[in-house]
């Protein structure tokens, strides 16, 4: 029973409920033992890769949420905690094996529906890296897209009960051309006039 958290500075916070929302950590101990680059746990730890998810060893490849891969979007490494990436990797990887040329540069996307409630995420934009967030919708009615921006270009976007816009918005996310916030803000403007 938790009664109050109690944060690293000591402060406490009395709580009637409380979620524990632990994460997740890649198992990579068998890469590790077998000598492959583990990435550092500040990029998100797992198996490094390339951008043709090729291992430190070039006969080995990893995909899926345990390959960490540097992202040409966003000029760092990611590892992408969702099955839609081993979909999508995994075929990446098979093709980087036969020798095809392979860049693995999906723009990185999640899903997840509770109730009545359903969001699709897709870019990547932690906290300091954006310097606005536009909300296009009504956010009182759960029915809106979020844009995390950086310096008027899309870095993520997440569309709250609002379907059918993920490649328009994964496509804004590509271009990394500078956008109007208030054209972005508004749901008269069609998204698509916006790429």
């Amino acid at each position: 029973k938790v009664l109050a958290p109690r944060t690293d500075d000591g402060e406490e916070h009395p709580a009637l409920e409380d979620l524990a929302a632990i994460g997740a950590a890649p198992r990579a101990a068998l890469a590790e033992a077998a000598g492959l680059a583990i990435a550092a746990r500040s990029d998100g730890g797992g198996i490094a890769v390339d951008a043709s998810l090729r291992t430190s060893d070039p006969d080995i490849y990893a995909a899926g949420d345990v390959a960490n891969m540097p992202h040409p979007l966003f000029g760092t490494r990611l590892r992408v905690e969702h099955w839609a990436n081993a979909l999508n990797s995994g075929p990446a990887a098979a093709r980087a094996m036969l020798g095809r040329d392979v860049g693995y540069d999906r723009v990185p996307y999640f899903f997840s529906d509770q109730y009545d409630l359903g969001l699709e995420y897709s870019g990547w934009a932690p906290p300091g890296s954006y310097d606005q967030v536009v909300i296009r919708g009504d956010a009182g009615k759960r029915e809106f897209i979020a844009f995390w921006l950086k310096d008027r270009r899309v870095l993520a976007g997440m569309n709250v009960n609002v379907w059918d816009v993920t490649e328009t918005v994964q496509e804004l996310i590509r271009t990394g051309r500078q956008i109007d916030p208030d054209a972005l803000a508004d749901p008269s403007v069609p998204l698509e006039s916006l790429i």
